[in-house]
């Protein structure tokens, strides 16, 4: 990971900071960069528990930019020194900020009391609740909000916080009123004056890891330090606590070696909870679980595949464990409507079904692509990608997605942007993912943007399609775009 050395001419003393006081002595937050999705959320939980909020970022953008204007809280776009007066009681600095970002200097220099996302979520709204942690490379927003439904069934009120929008009451955040608070934990680092992993400020006394695979190689130097950062993690969960362990990732088997606390394994196979009798179908899937050899019930998901399966049997650990009735997290999982941005059906015209997934990872990409073709295996998937993300765009994962666009009728790729920290060494060759996926026989084409791929993707379109668009990103509203271009195109439908 990064450290503090890495920023050249640092002088050590900067990164001293005073200490957090009692939420009682603050009433106003300032969150630079509040419009990404986990910083919006923690400004509304602010927002719920009635402080004085506001926020800037580089330019105001959806989905965000529309929810914390439905709260009430302003946002600025631009970064300057006179957002931050008068001077707020607590500046929450994003990581994407470095020790010379133009408001986290005047907070430094002016003393102000400064807080990473994670150290602020922990302070002040986790505290001394039963802090229930999501972590893994993969499936972390699904899981967490699927467990967060339940709990909701339950009649639980939990806090949480999620790195996604729910489709149920369209929440990504609650200050909750129950004993327990669920989160979303990432392994990012926290800030630039906190290089530690967010997760590890979340104070864990149940915690889920989904999975333990080679991510975010911009400060990761391998898969060992990676893991690293997931066993430092597990070793916070208290001796009566819980871990449930994803044990079809083999990386997690490990990390029960060495927890302290009580251990479950879930997954499809050789797990002390797996699922048997799966039915797919269009609208999702049924399962029996089956725990210790004693089948539990029949449950329903809306969700298609593998990993939904796993992510829902991750959910029923820890609703057992919380001694919530089996009925209830049946209905639960039933009535889970999903997340957006997570196969997300946005809609149809002219014969092609267009889907948005969160889907970056090749690992992911892979995941998704054989989940639509399972819920659609009548129709042609047609995958458009945006590698953009710091990690993705790293040649370390050339061979992940010419393996996992594999699986898809064709591909069409935005070439990843080249930014000025990125090492041409290191940086990912769309040409080489096309000519992996032209030996394999898929049609693949890439552009260097959204405007320039959209003409060539629609001539490519044809009715009974699936359009599956996968970015973390905005990718240019494709999406929308690909759906307002086929509107009132004589091509019949299927759906």
């Amino acid at each position: 990971m990064r450290q503090l050395r890495d920023y050249p001419d640092s002088d050590l003393r900067i990164f001293e900071r005073p200490i957090l006081p009692d939420s009682k002595l603050i009433s106003t937050v300032h969150l630079i960069g509040v419009c990404g999705i986990g910083m919006g959320s923690l400004a509304g939980l602010f927002k719920e528990a009635g402080y004085s909020v506001t926020g800037s970022d580089k330019a105001a953008y959806p989905p965000m930019n529309d929810r914390l204007a439905e709260l009430g809280i302003p946002i600025i776009e631009g970064f300057a020194e006179e957002n931050l007066s008068p001077l707020p009681d607590l500046v929450i600095v994003g990581n994407a900020c470095t020790p010379t970002h133009v408001e986290a200097a005047y907070a430094r220099d002016h003393r102000l009391v400064q807080a990473s996302f994670p150290e602020a979520l922990a302070r002040y709204f986790i505290q001394d609740r039963n802090s229930i942690v999501v972590a893994g490379t993969h499936g972390k927003t699904t899981t967490t909000s699927m467990l967060t439904h339940v709990f909701k069934t339950a009649g639980l009120d939990p806090g949480f916080l999620i790195g996604g929008i729910m489709n149920d009451g369209g929440k990504s955040f609650s200050t909750g009123s129950g004993d327990y608070f669920l989160v979303e934990g990432d392994e990012y680092d926290s800030s630039y004056f906190d290089k530690r992993p967010k997760f590890l400020h979340y104070q864990p006394r149940a915690a889920i890891v989904t999975s333990v695979e080679f991510d975010h190689a911009d400060i990761y130097s391998n898969h060992e330090e990676y893991q690293d950062a997931f066993r430092e993690f597990i070793r916070l969960i208290p001796a009566d606590g819980l871990l449930a362990l994803n044990v079809d990732d083999p990386a997690t088997l490990e990390l029960a070696e060495i927890a302290t606390s009580s251990v479950v394994t879930y997954g499809l196979n050789n797990a002390s909870l797996t699922v048997r009798n799966v039915i797919a179908s269009r609208d999702g899937q049924s399962f029996e679980v089956v725990s210790d050899g004693q089948i539990l019930g029949t449950f329903e998901l809306s969700m298609s595949g593998r990993h939904n399966l796993q992510n829902a049997l991750a959910v029923v650990a820890i609703a057992l464990d919380t001694e919530i009735p089996l009925e209830v997290i049946q209905s639960g999982l039933k009535s889970f409507s999903g997340v957006q941005r997570r196969q997300q059906i946005l809609g149809e015209q002219g014969g092609v079904i267009v889907i948005d997934d969160f889907a970056h990872h090749p690992t992911a990409v892979g995941a998704t692509i054989e989940s639509i073709r399972e819920r659609f295996p009548e129709r042609r998937i047609v995958a458009v990608f945006e590698p953009r993300s710091n990690s993705s765009r790293r040649k370390v994962f050339e061979n992940g997605y010419a393996e996992a666009l594999s699986h898809a009728d064709a591909a069409f790729l935005c070439s990843p942007p080249f930014r000025h920290n990125d090492d041409v060494t290191n940086f990912m060759s769309i040409d080489t993912v096309l000519a992996s996926l032209h030996r394999s026989g898929i049609h693949g084409f890439s552009a260097e943007s959204a405007d320039s791929l959209l003409e060539p993707l629609l001539e490519f379109l044809a009715p009974g399609d699936v359009a599956l668009v996968m970015s973390n990103g905005g990718f240019g509203n494709i999406h929308r775009r690909i759906l307002a271009s086929l509107q009132g195109d004589d091509r019949g439908s299927s759906f």
